[in-house]
């Protein structure tokens, strides 16, 4: 589908709605509040759907991350697209210039597009993992890299021919590392690859993974293949995330840095997916709501 597809097919609000109530309810409405189906269909509103059994009137949009919002939903749909197709991502102001909106407007929607990108309930990774860390955001000063403490440190795990995870962390000390190993990698996992730093072993003890299991590239020599070893696949996808952030957003504050990551991952994931869109959607209709107040709390 492209964009003049999509704004062509979905040019009405009725064909919008229609669309949203399929991916929310395949079966056929159902109360948000009680639950029983078949609800009857208010004469007088197209929009309006009523369970007689409690007394509630909803809309297909009640309960969603659309609730409340005055946005027409082509709008809603236009910008889930564009944040779908867009490799390196799309910046808030861009959004703003294209849908004509306000720029308020336009940084939560695409906020609340973000946390419909979150993924639920991961499956641990396996087979060839790859993990590296990075550090974005800040102004250098003095030490680069792992000694520099106005950075944000961001934790990548890649599976070779498989997902791709970001986290936002502390710090790259063991435990810190342990933990994302833990909760992303499976213990039968056939080879971990890393870079020489020195808490890789470490990490991976207190994560229970066995250290034969262990495969180091020497960066600081200078050496990034050697054989199989290599870090080149999560390297390549934290380029494609600098990008997006030198190049698209600019600027992120990291308090939001968490959500770009989990953005970012989400499509990286689904890069070559033909229903990324439509998923995105059902994700927007089955998620929590997520508040102005929240946001910005």
């Amino acid at each position: 589908m492209t964009i003049i597809d999509l704004c062509t097919t979905f040019s009405t609000d009725e064909r919008c709605r229609e669309l949203l109530e399929r991916l929310r309810w395949p079966e056929g409405p159902v109360c948000p509040r009680c639950q029983k189906s078949d609800p009857a269909r208010l004469v007088n509103s197209s929009k309006l759907l009523y369970c007689a059994a409690c007394d509630y009137q909803f809309t297909v949009t009640s309960n969603t991350i659309f609730h409340d919002s005055h946005l027409p939903l082509i709008k809603w749909l236009t910008a889930t697209y564009l944040l779908c197709e867009s490799r390196k991502g799309m910046s808030a102001n861009q959004i703003k210039r294209t849908l004509g909106v306000s720029y308020k407007t336009s940084w939560y929607l695409c906020h609340r597009i973000r946390a419909a990108m979150k993924e639920v309930e991961p499956k641990p990774l396996g087979g060839i993992i790859e993990i590296d860390e990075t550090f974005v955001g800040g102004v250098h000063r003095g030490k680069r890299g792992r000694g520099s403490d106005n950075k944000e440190v961001v934790i990548g795990i890649k599976q070779r021919g498989g997902e791709l995870r970001f986290f936002k962390a502390e710090d790259v000390k063991s435990g810190t590392l342990a933990k994302f190993l833990k909760e992303n990698v499976s213990p039968e996992v056939e080879m971990i690859m890393t870079d020489e730093w020195n808490a890789y072993p470490k990490a991976m003890m207190k994560a229970g993974i066995h250290g034969a299991k262990h495969k180091t590239i020497k960066h600081k020599s200078g050496v990034y293949v050697n054989g199989d070893i290599t870090t080149n696949g999560i390297e390549s996808a934290f380029s494609l995330l600098k990008r997006g952030i030198v190049g698209t957003w600019h600027k992120i504050s990291a308090k939001h840095l968490a959500a770009y990551l989990d953005e970012m991952t989400f499509r990286f994931n689904r890069r070559n997916s033909k229903t990324i869109f439509l998923e995105v959607l059902t994700h927007m209709i089955t998620a929590d709501p997520l508040t102005y107040d929240r946001l910005t709390a």
